[in-house]
């Protein structure tokens, strides 16, 4: 009997081995998977900081997040950066650090937002037909994207979630 549980045991560990090593497991893409930090992808360019935006240290200024939380970087208004392949990348402006944050949704799942406000804009770079939706307070789907060469404009303020797949 101890010898059953032993091999099953090292069977168990060899399958969880091969699954993290050609990453079995469930994303948005129908491409491989790919960091998303990665060079590949599409070349964005920020607009300039909002008219009037200010940098606010008191505590009813919040910085934007997501639950769960998503890789992001903090860039001025006027720069770029690569939206890789297989992401929906949102920018928001921060407040907080008086800059815009970029975040990258990759993984297939819905991300809660948290002080998102004001104007801003996404990329949908994901591969495939996948379509990603952006819900209101109550659930309702504002608006849907599917995978495009262009920057799409957004009001985030009425925006509560975001599903990438």
């Amino acid at each position: 009997m101890r010898d059953k549980r032993f091999v099953l045991g090292i069977l168990t560990v060899l399958a969880c081995v091969l699954a993290a090593v050609f990453g079995i497991g469930g994303t948005a893409q129908a491409a491989p998977a790919a960091d998303h930090r990665s060079e590949a992808g599409v070349v964005v360019t920020l607009p300039p900081a909002p008219a009037g935006a200010q940098l606010r240290s008191d505590r009813a200024a919040g910085a934007p997040g997501t639950s769960p939380a998503v890789h992001r970087e903090h860039r001025p208004g006027g720069t770029t950066y690569t939206c890789p392949s297989g992401n929906l990348c949102a920018n928001v402006w921060d407040p907080t650090t008086g800059d815009w944050v970029t975040f990258y949704f990759y993984t297939c799942k819905r991300y809660g937002l948290s002080n998102w406000s004001g104007t801003g804009n996404y990329r949908n770079a994901q591969t495939g037909s996948v379509t990603s939706y952006f819900y209101g307070q109550g659930g309702n789907v504002l608006w849907t994207s599917t995978p495009g060469p262009a920057d799409h404009g957004a009001d985030w303020g009425p925006v509560w979630s975001i599903r990438n797949c």
